[in-house]
Order: structure tokens, then sequence, then C-alpha cells
């Protein structure tokens, strides 16, 4: 597609459902690797990133099952590949998310960096300082992570980031859902997707507090296992059809969403004018014609 071409003008009025989190499910569907009975996975937008995810998973042994609403079913217990290769992972970033689950359950991951050989500060520097405070024995070669678990259990730590990392923390707290001891994550991301990810853990039967906070306190488990989860919705997406209402002057209602992770944008819809109605899963903005 070279280019789009709207005419615009017109007032936007009607209802949309609005589709799962892609950086809430790209993390959940990770974790299904620390999970040693089936998880399905549903509410999971049809994505290349995820697409890739489900490549990644398969290639290192998982067996996946998906059905025409995108419910994703994963099984991990035949994992038997623990190279997350270059050719997939420089595709898709969020690769990485693979590295902490790989490790707490299996001991070992070689998983290839974002960025190939890339000289100077890495973006994942923060997760393998990290992972060896943890006990992880790791070298960078070649272009790719090299981690192998020394005791062969993670140990629990009191962790401090030195900034603020969203993909740091949900690989921290995925190697930690297993380790041996509480561990501790100080300057952890609050990010509504984070907390997405501690609640599909605690189900699993992870012990879990504090996420959505900036300390985030895990008591490792032995094991976990299987189960079925809802991805959250997706907020950006909705907030952007709730813009193009407002913007347009009009009425647009967004369903199959969670009001709770919107509540910034939907403080700024009513300083700017905007009627908003909430439900328990959606959200009404209605201009009434005015401009905002």
């Amino acid at each position: 597609m070279d280019k789009l071409l709207i005419n615009g003008g017109k007032a936007l009025h009607g209802e949309v459902v609005i589709s799962g989190a892609k950086n809430a499910a790209l993390p959940i569907m990770a974790a299904s690797l620390l999970a040693t009975d089936n998880v399905t996975i549903s509410n999971v937008p049809h994505l290349k990133d995820i697409t890739t995810m489900m490549e990644l998973l398969g290639q290192l042994g998982a067996h996946l099952i998906v059905d025409e609403k995108m419910n994703v079913q994963v099984d991990a217990s035949q994992v038997n590949e623990f190279v997350a290769p270059y050719d997939l992972v420089k595709t898709m970033r969020a690769s990485i998310l693979v590295l902490g689950p790989m490790l707490a359950r299996f001991g070992k991951a070689d998983v290839s960096l974002p960025g190939g050989c890339a000289i100077g500060t890495r973006p994942v520097d923060l997760h393998l300082k990290a992972l060896k405070a943890m006990g992880a024995d790791i070298t960078v070669k070649n272009g790719y992570i090299n981690a192998r678990c020394k005791k062969g259990r993670l140990q629990g730590k009191r962790l401090m980031f030195d900034t603020v990392t969203v993909t740091g923390t949900e690989n921290i707290l995925m190697a930690a859902v297993l380790a041996e001891g509480t561990t501790i994550i100080k300057n952890a991301a609050r990010e509504p997707e984070v907390v997405d990810l501690a609640n599909f853990l605690i189900q699993m039967g992870a012990k879990i507090s504090g996420a959505g906070t900036s300390t985030i306190e895990v008591e490792g488990v032995e094991a976990l296992s299987g189960g079925a989860y809802s991805v959250m919705s997706d907020r950006i997406e909705a907030g952007t059809y709730l813009a193009a209402g407002a913007l347009t002057r009009g009425h647009v209602t967004v369903k199959k969403v969670r009001p709770d992770t919107l509540l910034s944008q939907l403080c700024k819809f009513e300083e700017a004018g905007a009627e908003l109605t909430i439900g328990e899963d959606w959200v009404s903005l209605n201009m009434h014609g005015k401009r905002p």
C-alpha cells in the first residue's frame, strides 16, 4: 500500500470491538514456556509479531494449536531446543522475552541479540545484569546471549533497575517465578501489560505481589501448571478510536475494553469537553457536535 486516501470532514459515529493488546499477548505467550501443562490464550490479536512469536515457540519445540478465533493453545512440555535464532529475533525485538522463561525452567538459553552484533550499550543490558545477579552465567558472543544457570536454579535476589524497562521487568518477573527464594524488583515498570502478565502467572500458580507498582515481590515456586487466560484489550487502539471520535465531533463507543487501563486518556477527553459514559467493559464518547 503506497498511500491512504481519506475523505474527511464527517463526524464518526458507531461502535467498535477492540483487539487484544499485542504488548500483553507477546510476554504472555513467552511465559507459556514456564508451564508444564497446556496453556490456552484467548483474545490474541492477529498481527505479524504474534505470528513470529508462534514460530519462535514452535522452533523451540512447543506444540501450538490456533483456531479461527485466534485462541492459541501452547504445550511446552516437549521443548527440546534452546536457541532463539537471529532470523526470527531480528524481525521482532520482543523475542528477547523468551530468555527469562527458558533460563528459569530449563537452566539454559541462547538468544540472539535483537540488533545482532551491535557495538555499544545494548537495550537488553538491564535484563542481563539482573539475571547475573540471580546467579546466571552469561556471555555475549557472535551476537548471541549465552545464558546458563550455574546452580541449576536461579536464586531470588533484591534487584534495582537503573532505569524503568518494561521488557526488562517482564523478563525478570518470568525468571523469578521459578527461582529459589524471594525476588524483589525495585523501579519496576508499572504498565497495565506488566500487570496482565503477572495475573497470568498468578493464575498458573506463581506467587506475585505489587504488580502495577514500582516494587514487585515474587516468591519462587517449584513449577507452574497450565490454564486458560484472556489477554487484556489494547488500550492504545481504544484510545485511538476515542480520539478519532472526539476530533470529528462524533459519538464513538469502544467495546470489550478495560476502562481502568484508560483512565489517563479519559481524563483528557473530559477536559476537552467530551461526555463519557463508562460501562463494565465499554466506553462511549459523545461530543454532541462540539469541537474539542
